[in-house]
């Protein structure tokens, strides 16, 4: 994969440029990206317009998803190999691969797969209590739920786990401690975006003694393999919408 030229869009689905993270941290981010992708390969940070300022709920999650999607089709219109959905919800993942053609990929779904080939058990560190049983749906879906030893919440909400990054990092361990002591865990992985983007990842892994999953990275190299190897989700999977085979635009789906 080294060398290969390739462009990623890695596409937040809420309007992080206009809250109080803003554009720089959007820079911040594209930069670390970066850093972690291949050589030739470049990453593209955006975001939609309007919606949600965190998504900690799944109504959150559905408020997000049509804009998310048509920023994704513009991706691949203007050029881009390759998308991230940049939630851990991976909301709208789905709906994406029917509208695009280009691989689509979802850092819950990339890092579910991961973790579980990492040992015989793997958790996902969350924010809230709340979040536990939609990401346990999320492993279900992605068919391994058998191998999730639990989910467990740190309680701190996303957007102040940047507040104080040390005490952010001392709950990370400390759950991820509980996980493995008493869950019998063998992997763990971060269930948020701004968790991952810490990257704390290895020192928690450090701390607790099991691999930790950056569901980041995990995105990136889950998407920069598969254009590397000229692969995208199936179409019988995620077919396009039959109003739109004929050459139509999305317009066509709504109704005035």
């Amino acid at each position: 994969m080294r060398g290969e030229s390739m462009r990623i869009a890695y596409v937040v689905p809420g309007p992080m440029s206009k809250t109080s993270m803003g554009a720089k941290e959007m820079r911040r981010r594209e930069e670390l990206l970066n850093s972690w992708a291949f050589p030739g390969t470049e990453v593209s940070v955006v975001d939609v317009p309007s919606g949600p300022a965190s998504i900690e709920s799944a109504y959150e999650e559905a408020m997000c998803v049509p804009a998310t999607i048509e920023l994704i089709m513009k991706c691949e219109r203007d050029g881009f190999d390759g998308a991230i959905i940049g939630c851990f919800g991976d909301p709208g993942l789905e709906a994406a691969r029917e509208m695009v053609t280009m691989p689509v990929v979802g850092p819950c779904e990339s890092s579910l797969l991961l973790a579980a080939g990492l040992g015989h058990k793997f958790s996902i560190l969350t924010i809230f209590d709340s979040m536990a049983a939609g990401q346990e749906l999320l492993a279900y879906r992605a068919g391994v739920k058998a191998k999730l030893a639990s989910v467990r919440a740190t309680g701190i909400p996303v957007l102040d786990l940047m507040k104080d990054p040390e005490a952010t990092k001392s709950r990370l361990i400390d759950v991820a401690k509980v996980c493995v002591e008493q869950d019998r865990a063998d992997a763990l992985l971060f269930g948020c975006m701004t968790m991952s983007f810490l990257d704390m990842a290895d020192d928690v892994s450090a701390a607790v003694g099991a691999p930790a999953v950056n569901a980041g990275k995990a995105a990136l190299k889950h998407v920069e393999t598969l254009v590397s190897m000229g692969l995208s989700h199936s179409k019988t999977a995620f077919p396009t919408p039959a109003k739109m085979k004929a050459g139509q635009s999305v317009e066509t789906l709504r109704v005035a």
